[in-house]
């Protein structure tokens, strides 16, 4: 085609209507302005929706833990202390580490890589604990790794001083510092403090970098001061945990009260542990045998038994009961004595712990007043210590009495009781006839007694008590130099499958001086085997070493020569009925 034909050919134009620019353009600029709107509206009015996601980029919410109370003896010597530690964790979307630093980190924390890399993986939370409670020196390494998203946490451990000595009593607590035994359990509300809050800013590196405000101010817990003297309960260890080795015994336990206050002075268990240092614990190991144990007291109760009669009237500590010879048939079942007696006092019978005398004296009560002398005497009932787990021991009601089961009840066999329960009974014949409330917590003044027995039938029982332990009686070997001294022993075989069997738990029960008693102390061996068994040669000696010298420390005057004590000649064994 020529040049002068393709000239000629009409050009196509195309022209937009202007109503249609104008309409674009409007819209253009309206979107402009609604975006400059919401800019102003969320930058200038409304900032919280800007400031929140940035707050979650880098504000943090962090816990600021509380000190757990002290818990103290009666003179303020600490018994479980709060000491500071630092826990290590991760916020599992912060963490950057390379294989170096995860190697490192691991040798820290005494594990490996690829438990740190498991755990970070697993969780469903973005707070990880690594480890808890390092000692500040080796969590300073940790950190010294400057590792993004690794960072500590203080957090508080429980540390015990007196260590196994005092171990069942304090009781321990677990990793978030709450209490699992003994008085860390039971006075845990009391103890425990409460965790404070604070907002801070974190940098990338998860460190802290500013601290905006308080939330929460944290709670420090409550101190407690317990009724323990640390002193007591050192000299009260020693002497359980060298006759427990002596004897070869199973188990041991050991408690000293003072008499004026109801106040537990001291209270031990073998076998022990090390609250500090708890990686393999048993139950056998921190069960408090003394307070949650039930055993059959043995001949301890024919105290009771007597009580009971001599308040009932029907003998007096001159009435004189025959045991001879040796044996008491009811039913099919006899009674025995281990040697015959014959004709015995009321008074002999409690010295020389004869099973028919007890049994006779027991039967000529209605079975209603022997049970309700011994729940009198707290049998049967908690004492109310607050001691978690605390044992009820076992009083079966009168009305599902046998003879034969009321005549054994008499000398501590067909009922249980804890070690501390009988303890406390015993106060009854130290005070009078009035038992106060028992306390393991410090108390400033005494609490209200209340009359168990008249001031008479204690006072006589309390005189057959302090010729129990003199020449004559079953508990020569509780004597103590320079003090008069009341008590009774008890051995007692072992229930097994429904069957006693050659077992045999010892026990001793007295107070000092007997002029004006002081204190109270309760000794239980378990399963001695080393020969002797009997509480006269077992339990007493303890006895007489925890009362000697805690009437030493306490400064008590002596109420007898220094020169008093009376023993069987070398090798003779004064044996009582079991």
């Amino acid at each position: 085609m020529s040049l002068a034909r393709a000239s000629s050919v009409p050009t196509v134009a195309l022209k937009l209507p202007r109503w249609r620019a104008r309409i674009l353009f409007a819209g253009v600029m309206a979107a402009f302005a609604v975006m400059l709107g919401r800019a102003f509206y969320l930058q200038g009015v409304h900032d919280d929706f800007l400031q929140a996601r940035g707050e979650a980029r880098f504000t943090r919410v962090i816990e600021i833990p509380a000190s757990r109370g002290v818990i103290t003896d009666r003179d303020g010597e600490p018994l479980a202390i709060s000491t500071p530690v630092e826990s290590v964790w991760a916020s599992r979307e912060d963490v950057r580490m390379t294989d170096a630093q995860a190697a490192a980190l691991a040798k820290l924390l005494e594990t490996d890589v690829t438990g740190i890399r498991k755990r970070l993986a697993e969780s469903t939370r973005d707070f990880v604990f690594l480890k808890r409670q390092l000692p500040p020196d080796q969590a300073a390494r940790v950190l010294q790794l400057k590792i993004p998203g690794v960072l500590l946490q203080r957090e508080y451990r429980r540390y015990y001083p007196a260590g196994e000595v005092a171990a069942h009593l304090i009781g321990f607590n677990n990793v978030e510092d709450d209490g699992q035994e003994g008085i860390e359990l039971a006075y845990q509300e009391w103890l425990a403090g409460k965790p404070g809050s604070r907002r801070v800013i974190k940098d990338k590196r998860g460190q802290i970098i500013e601290d905006i405000e308080s939330l929460r101010v944290p709670q420090q817990g409550r101190d407690l001061a317990l009724s323990i003297d640390q002193k007591i309960q050192y000299l009260a260890y020693r002497e359980l945990k060298a006759a427990v080795a002596q004897h070869k015994a199973k188990a041991g336990s050991a408690i000293v009260i003072d008499v004026q206050t109801g106040e537990v002075l001291a209270l031990v268990n073998l076998p022990a542990f090390n609250p500090n240092n708890r990686g393999k614990l048993t139950g056998q190991q921190t069960r408090n045998r003394a307070i949650i144990d039930l055993y059959e007291p043995g001949s301890t109760m024919k105290a009771f038994t007597i009580a009971a009669g001599l308040e009932a009237g029907i003998v007096s500590p001159e009435s004189i009961i025959q045991t001879g010879p040796g044996s008491l048939t009811i039913g099919p079942n006899t009674i025995r004595d281990v040697n015959p007696l014959g004709a015995l006092t009321v008074t002999q019978v409690l010295q020389k712990s004869s099973n028919v005398g007890s049994a006779k004296i027991a039967l000529q009560l209605p079975s209603a007043t022997l049970w309700q002398s011994f729940s009198d005497a707290g049998f049967g009932l908690p004492t109310k210590v607050g001691f978690p787990g605390e044992g009820h021991g076992r009083l079966r009601a009168p009305k599902t009495w046998r003879p034969i089961e009321q005549a054994t009840m008499s000398y501590g066999h067909g009922l249980s009781v804890t070690l501390l329960q009988i303890a406390r009974a015993y106060s009854i014949f130290a005070t009078d006839g009035e038992m106060r409330p028992t306390s393991i917590v410090r108390v400033d003044s005494p609490p209200p007694a209340t009359r168990v027995i008249s001031v008479e039938t204690a006072r006589r029982v309390r005189e057959m008590l302090e010729l129990a332990t003199g020449p004559g009686g079953t508990a020569p070997r509780a004597q103590v130099a320079g003090y008069r001294v009341a008590g009774k022993t008890g051995t007692a075989r072992k229930i097994e499958n429904g069957v006693y069997v050659s077992r045999y738990v010892a026990s001793f029960i007295g107070f000092a001086p007997a002029s004006a008693p002081r204190v109270i102390v309760a000794v239980m061996i378990d399963e001695p085997s080393n020969g002797a068994y009997y509480g006269g040669a077992v339990a007493a000696p303890i006895f007489s070493q925890i009362t000697a010298g805690t009437l030493r420390m306490l400064g008590v005057a002596h109420d007898a020569p220094v020169n008093n004590i009376v023993l069987p000649p070398p090798g003779v064994e004064v044996k009582e009925e079991v």
